[in-house]
């Protein structure tokens, strides 16, 4: 992993220090590369994934309940553009934003045929409105040839993949039923980066058995990867999974928020300053929530985290090995 450090070149220097920022917010980055302001807005094209079909593992993951990621989808015959349409209606309507991503969230967005694939992508890129592409899968899902499709893309717009890899640790994947281990995404990263394609890493804290410094572990394991970005989770249960039972029971724990943003700045502090922190923590609707309570609250994650940054006076990288 060592061979791969350092940020790509489209990866803007960490000016947002100097802008009274603690952290290389996923707002600052979009302004900035593109000169307005830019939103993400999910698209569902349909599709599945291994674990839920059972090829690499049985029952899926253990938190994993598509709809509470993104309650509006899973909608049969809406096509990539109509769904695009529909969400920057709903922005602009409230947030005055002037260009989007088009996220490829739910499920697995490269585990199609290849023309499927292509077809998808480039209908999303065509849109107008939409000046990039995020697309979200599992590091276990990236041939070589969706990779060559993913990199021709990006000649002609913004695109970064995003990796569901939660952990470092094999035995936390093993009891999130991922059906892959670490060395999937190692593999994943190696080849994205070859490819000089911006990654994205998905990551949960708050994992029962593991420690500050097991997260701190999995931080500096995926500062090495040579990320784009991290999104940070928080261990929730959501209704109709595996987990709400356990955590119902009492068989898992589930952090408080001031004990969560410890955990975040602690990941954060030894995140290179150039990684953009797409996410903090998970909101959940509150018909789909089990625990904790405070997920259902937006902006609490951000508070408690800018509040514990103030508290030591610290910022995102003041502790990266590499910081000068």
């Amino acid at each position: 992993m060592a061979s791969i450090k350092g940020p790509l070149p489209d990866t803007p220097s960490p000016d947002w220090l100097s802008s009274g920022l603690r952290y290389h917010s996923l707002n600052w980055f979009l302004r900035h590369r593109f000169g307005c302001r830019v939103w993400k807005v999910s698209v569902d094209a349909g599709f599945t994934c291994p674990n839920v079909e059972g090829k690499v593992a049985t029952g899926g993951c253990v938190f994993c309940n598509l709809r509470s990621f993104s309650p509006s989808r899973r909608l049969p015959g809406r096509s990539i553009s109509a769904q695009i349409d529909d969400a920057i209606a709903r922005f602009r309507r409230s947030g005055g934003h002037e260009r989007f991503l088009a996220y490829f969230q739910p499920a697995t967005n490269t585990y199609a045929p290849i023309e499927r694939l292509r077809a998808v992508y480039e209908e999303a890129a065509a849109h107008p409105d939409v000046v990039g592409l995020a697309i979200g899968t599992r590091p276990d899902c990236v041939p070589d040839e969706v990779l060559n499709l993913l990199a021709a893309l990006a000649q002609r717009t913004w695109l970064v993949v995003e990796y569901g890899l939660q952990t470092i640790h094999e035995r936390s994947l093993a009891w999130l039923n991922r059906g892959h281990g670490y060395g999937a995404f190692v593999d994943a990263a190696a080849r994205t980066r070859a490819r000089r394609l911006p990654f994205g890493v998905h990551l949960i804290l708050g994992l029962p058995g593991e420690t500050p410094d097991d997260m701190l572990a999995t931080a500096r394991a995926v500062a090495a990867s040579g990320a784009h970005s991290i999104k940070l989770h928080n261990l929730h249960a959501v209704c109709d999974t595996p987990l709400a039972g356990l955590v119902e029971r009492g068989e898992v724990p589930i952090l408080e928020l001031e004990e969560y943003a410890a955990r975040v700045v602690d990941f954060l502090e030894v995140t290179p300053p150039h990684c953009v922190i797409d996410r903090l923590g998970a909101y959940v609707p509150p018909e789909f929530l089990i625990a904790p309570r405070w997920c259902q609250d937006r902006s609490a994650i951000g508070r408690a985290v800018e509040a514990e940054f103030a508290r030591r006076g610290s910022w995102q990288g003041k502790l990266f090995a590499g910081a000068t």
